[in-house]
């Protein structure tokens, strides 16, 4: 430590070289001042990385006395992983599992692998020494606050869900570990990032679904009860439209952030996905509120006590309509104003199929009653345009450096660990292979941050674009209870080839975001269900096969409430994946 301090004590050089970089040459009788400056503030930075690390206690679980057992994890082979949608297997049980008090009491759950579960590995579905130098995944002391809140309620973890390469993929074909599969059709993209977690709920539907037509059952694997993602572009909300499950992205701040891997603390969101409505509405109740960490955090977040129990106002709001006789397929949306985004129908790529089969919902609600008008947000289609702007220029340093987590104005939590190793040459070149939107990150946010090129002043007027993006929907909301719209442009793609190009296979990735990418940097909750069918792009042995169609409910901010409503009251009129 003595030899590092001594190689890192600042000199008159130091800084004359940095006054050169900014522009200006100190007067010779200054530097001694300006050097005694410096080093008054090396010395407190050193005083402090020489003290021992605090780790709040609240952040730490006691593993003994919450699982009784220490934790272990598992590698599952192939035969017990036919989707490779599990990461690591485990089993944690809280302390309420079977006391029937809990409201996840004894439900399985997995957790999206890009957040922290202390004792399991956490690879951000990234290859072995990417994050860190000395063991091939890091394994953390900690829970992220969502876990905590998992086991509090008396679920039991049965593992982590593989999820894309360092979470920068809206398909389920760059983790280092192999493509998750569709569970409806093999071959076919689950969607991304939170793969896995898709996946994973979906074993249970497909089973469901091909049961009750009298179908051979796939062998798919285990699945579960309910799973986390995480969202900064759509992805909750993508696997959820591709895999036929249900998964909303909260509105920002709503859900603590907190132990889960950042892309962006503007766009970072991590939520609920389950199989039904109502489960995702519970699990939202589990997730959401204040901890006192994660700086995502608005005062429009309520305290823990002050979560709303959105199952059971679901549960009233359903009683209520069918007390007054009006839970019906005839009624069930009367008194619902329904948005059509119209701008969502003008994305590039849309196939004419799912956008037929989400007019086709559209038209349910009006005949459940609700009133059903088209409405036009023209700065939607510059959305995408907005976000990156927004976002590029400093994404790689929080992505893959970690830079910029930890300002004054900005207070998380940061969890302890080394810092990943540099990108180096093996890092391009894995990168190229699996996942070049890392590499584009990277040279991009290099580019896009030098300030002889781009002041920040440009970065600055993106976020006004920002607030104007904001603004328009919520002037639109205030004319409707939500906004409607494709969730993707597809349904879930075959998996990109090997031998795809650098350039198609970055829109390949990234292509299918550009109807969920704009809430993230808006904020606004979007809850996707499925109300669908459309044909494969590769129909499978038949030609024939069809996957899910997944429909976005977007509305007001902080009103998820109304969000599952609606939701609700479109399935009265039948579950979309019984839409034959």
């Amino acid at each position: 430590m003595a030899f590092q301090q001594a190689k890192r004590q600042v000199s008159i050089n130091n800084l004359r070289e940095i006054a050169k970089a900014n522009g200006f040459l100190m007067r010779p009788q200054d530097e001694s001042g300006y050097l005694s400056i410096v080093q008054a503030a090396q010395e407190s930075v050193d005083i402090i990385d020489n003290m021992r690390d605090f780790v709040d206690p609240r952040l730490t679980p006691d593993i003994e006395a919450l699982d009784g057992v220490s934790r272990t994890y598992t590698l599952p082979p192939p035969s017990e992983n036919p989707l490779n949608a599990w990461s690591h297997r485990t089993h944690i049980e809280g302390l309420n599992v079977g006391n029937g008090k809990g409201l996840l009491d004894g439900k399985t759950v997995a957790i999206k692998d890009n957040t922290s579960v202390a004792g399991v590995p956490m690879t951000g579905g990234t290859q072995p020494f990417h994050l860190c130098k000395d063991k091939p995944a890091p394994i953390p002391d900690l829970d992220a606050s969502i876990v905590s809140r998992v086991l509090g309620a008396g679920a039991v973890i049965t593992g982590t869900s593989t999820c894309e390469n360092y979470c920068m993929s809206a398909m389920s074909c760059t983790s280092a570990i192999g493509p998750v599969d569709n569970p409806w059709l093999k071959g076919h993209s689950a969607g991304g990032s939170s793969s896995g977690s898709a996946a994973l709920i979906a074993v249970k539907a497909v089973r469901k679904w091909r049961e009750a037509r009298g179908l051979s059952v796939l062998n798919l694997g285990e699945g579960v009860d309910f799973a986390t993602g995480g969202d900064q572009g759509g992805s909750i909300r993508i696997p959820a439209a591709y895999c036929g499950i249900y998964g909303i992205k909260p509105t920002h701040g709503l859900v603590p952030y907190t132990g889960v891997a950042s892309l962006f603390p503007m766009l970072d969101h991590c939520g609920p996905m389950a199989s039904s409505v109502r489960d995702t509405a519970l699990f939202l109740a589990v997730l959401a509120g204040y901890d006192d960490f994660d700086p995502r955090m608005t005062p429009e977040t309520p305290l823990r006590a002050a979560v709303t129990q959105y199952h059971v106002v679901l549960d009233e709001q359903i009683a209520e309509r069918a007390a007054a006789g009006t839970w019906t397929p005839q009624t069930a949306a009367r008194n619902l104003r329904i948005g059509v985004l119209k701008e969502a129908f003008e994305i590039a790529g849309l196939n004419l199929e799912v956008a037929s089969v989400v007019r086709k919902a559209a038209s349910r609600f009006a005949a459940l009653g609700a009133s059903v008008v088209e409405v036009s947000v023209p700065l939607h289609l510059a959305a995408p345009h907005i976000f990156t702007a927004a976002t590029r220029a400093y994404m790689a340093d929080t992505l893959l450096f970690h830079q910029g987590s930890s300002t004054a104005s900005s207070l998380p939590f940061p969890f302890p660990g080394t810092p990943p190793p540099a990108p180096d040459q093996d890092w391009y070149e894995t990168m190229t292979v699996s996942n070049p939107l890392l590499v584009g990150l990277l040279l991009s946010s290099e580019f896009l941050r030098d300030r002889a090129r781009y002041p920040e002043s440009v970065r600055e007027k993106a976020i006004r674009h920002v607030h104007e993006l904001r603004a328009a929907y919520d002037k639109a909301l205030r004319e409707f209870d939500v906004l409607i719209m494709p969730a993707t442009p597809t349904v879930g793609p075959p998996h990109a080839g090997a031998d795809t190009g650098i350039a198609e296979k970055a829109e390949y990735l990234l292509g299918n975001t550009l109807n969920t990418m704009p809430f993230n940097v808006t904020g606004h909750p979007g809850l996707v269900i499925p109300v669908g069918w459309a044909k494969a792009r590769e129909g499978g042995a038949d030609g024939r096969a069809r996957l899910p169609v997944g429909m976005q409910i977007a509305g007001k901010r902080w009103d998820e409430q109304t969000v599952f409503l609606a939701a609700a009251a479109w399935e009265v009129g039948g579950l979309g994946l019984d839409e034959e």
